[in-house]
């Protein structure tokens, strides 16, 4: 049993749970997904159908990963619903073809209250995950206050991370989402550097996923399915570990992936490492 649900806080900030929905958006819904990646999650929060439920003064809004965890993102005010028109649609909304009127739009105010747990405070849903809004007398428990809000990224020239860093990051796409809108929204000539020989190993990203895409191959494998990483880690099962990752340049997602190649190939060439690093082509 919890020793603190979110409805305690509630009651703290002098708020009725009995008047609060909780809304958990679950990540795994690409169109939900690519709101939150761009900014629009209170937009794609308002658009609901027109029988959702109006009876609760505040929304407190939540997203989810796997399992049954939730981010809190924020209590709103609802002020009422409106008609859905073109007109609400905000310029550069993702999926504009929401607003074609089989939604409503629902006026909601975000409040200062609790501001201070923003993007800090996770709950556990509990098991009812596919019940995604419940009343806030279900009693969640409180998982863990973060004491670092979102991770920001910091550009690609300044991305040079060990193998374990790598790992929490891909693990972690609620603290770190925008480094995975950052990876994945590029193609790359990376390298990986064996920190205990000075080793080196270029390598390039593309596809669907860009270089995050590649470099989660690494962290699910350990060698990324190269012969060359795949050589060590036979004779050397632990090597990996030693793997730093960075980033030679960054590409765009409309090249073919024979150009990404080439551009790899140049830089094998600059920097030897077919001659004296991991690459064997």
């Amino acid at each position: 049993m919890s020793s603190i649900y979110f409805s305690d806080i509630l009651v703290k900030a002098q708020i009725d749970p009995k008047d609060v929905l909780l809304i958990r958006h679950p990540l795994s819904n690409k169109y939900c997904r690519r709101c939150f990646e761009d900014g629009y999650l209170l937009e794609y929060t308002r658009l609901q159908k027109s029988n959702f439920t109006k009876e609760f003064k505040y929304w407190a809004i939540f997203v989810g990963n796997s399992g049954s965890m939730a981010l809190y993102k924020g209590l709103f005010k609802m002020h009422g619903v409106a008609v859905n028109e073109s007109q609400f649609c905000p310029t550069g909304f993702p999926f504009p073809e929401m607003y074609d009127g089989e939604c409503v739009y629902f006026d909601l105010e975000e409040l200062d209250a609790l501001g201070d747990l923003k993007d800090r405070l996770m709950i556990d849903w509990g098991q009812s995950a596919r019940m995604w809004h419940q009343r806030a007398t279900n009693e969640k428990a409180v998982v863990a206050i973060q004491r670092y809000q979102r991770e920001i990224f910091p550009g690609y020239e300044k991305v040079v991370l060990g193998y374990n860093e790598l790992g929490e990051i891909l693990e972690d796409d609620i603290t770190y989402s925008d480094w995975h809108t950052a990876l994945s929204s590029i193609y790359a000539v990376y390298l990986i550097t064996d920190t205990s020989n000075g080793k080196q190993y270029i390598g390039s990203a593309y596809g669907k996923d860009g270089l995050l895409g590649r470099w989660r191959i690494y962290i699910a494998t350990g060698h990324g399915h190269t012969k060359e990483m795949t050589d060590i880690l036979n004779v050397k099962p632990e090597q990996y570990k030693h793997f730093q990752f960075s980033i030679l340049q960054i590409l765009p997602k409309n090249l073919s992936d024979d150009e990404v190649i080439k551009i790899e190939s140049l830089y094998k060439d600059k920097l030897l490492t077919r001659q004296f690093g991991m690459n064997s082509n």
